[in-house]
């Protein structure tokens, strides 16, 4: 039996790996990977690595054991089809017949086009008769405080989505709720909803920002055709820029505020504040 971490060097995943090897041992833990290069530290740690990918199926084939739990961390590609990707790791899951399978997707309540690639692998995973869990995951602190170049060279934060606020919580955080449902008992066919103890405002944000950098930064609320516009300005692929604006009308609307607590819980700790993010990524 083993933990099995698609996507393990991705972003979120290098968060989940990292936090299982502070519970379980290395050698329990299976790291899929496209590029064997880019996990070197883990496999030095003891991790067993295995090679796959997402667009080949026949990679999957006999990756999975028995008794195996598998965390499913959602693709990137949202130009190559990430349903049917999915589908590829649920087939080979479910014909292993593995203990349990953990997927991150997206809150209930968003509507944004964004969730319709999640909603698509919910459904299929759950007509797989798979034992599961889903980590609907909101919004990272990260989709924010990495991208603040340009907030600070035009001491202006800009977004679409009016006075609505934000449940955000780091990546760190999302992991360790995943890492309590891979080394825990009981979360067979739950679903959480999982988000940040504080909803913030884009307003709030731009204040902390200012207080944190001594810059005037103030919040430009603009229409989603205008955001659209400065986007694939900056260079972003207009597909992408869509997604974005759709999540910032969903934010508008309140559906990324995500309440109950379940990440918290999960974590085991509070989740991280927003404002402790912003101050390690000005530090970083």
């Amino acid at each position: 039996m083993s933990i099995v971490v698609t996507g393990a060097t991705g972003h979120l995943g290098r968060h989940v790996v990292e936090q299982l090897l502070e519970k379980v041992p290395a050698e329990q833990i299976t790291a899929v990977v496209r590029d064997e290069a880019k996990a070197a530290d883990f496999a030095a740690r003891g991790v067993r690595l295995a090679v796959a990918d997402y667009n080949a199926p026949e990679s999957f084939g006999s990756l999975f054991a028995s008794g195996d739990k598998v965390l499913l961390i959602s693709g990137n590609e949202f130009d190559k089809g990430r349903p049917a990707q999915h589908q590829v790791v649920i087939d080979a899951a479910k014909a292993a017949g593995v203990a349990l399978l953990a997927y991150t997707s997206a809150p209930g309540s968003l509507s944004a086009a964004l969730a319709d690639d999640h909603r698509a692998t919910e459904k299929a995973l759950l007509a797989s008769g798979l034992p599961y869990t889903l980590l609907r995951n909101g919004w990272y602190h990260e989709n924010y405080t990495e991208q603040l170049a340009p907030v600070l060279e035009h001491n202006a934060v800009v977004a679409a989505a009016g006075e609505g606020r934000v449940s955000s919580a780091s990546r760190a955080d999302y992991a360790a709720a995943a890492v309590a449902v891979l080394t825990g008992e009981g979360h067979e066919n739950q679903t959480y909803e999982l988000g940040g103890d504080e909803a913030w405002s884009f307003a709030e944000y731009a204040a902390e920002l200012s207080r944190q950098t001594g810059k005037e930064i103030v919040y430009n609320s603009v229409p989603g055709e205008v955001l659209t516009g400065i986007l694939t300005g900056a260079g972003l692929p207009e597909t992408f820029a869509t997604i974005l604006v759709g999540v910032d009308a969903s934010i508008e609307k309140g559906e990324l505020v995500v309440a109950g607590g379940d990440l918290s819980r999960l974590a085991g700790r509070p989740t991280t504040p927003l404002a402790e993010a912003i101050t390690a990524a000005l530090k970083g």
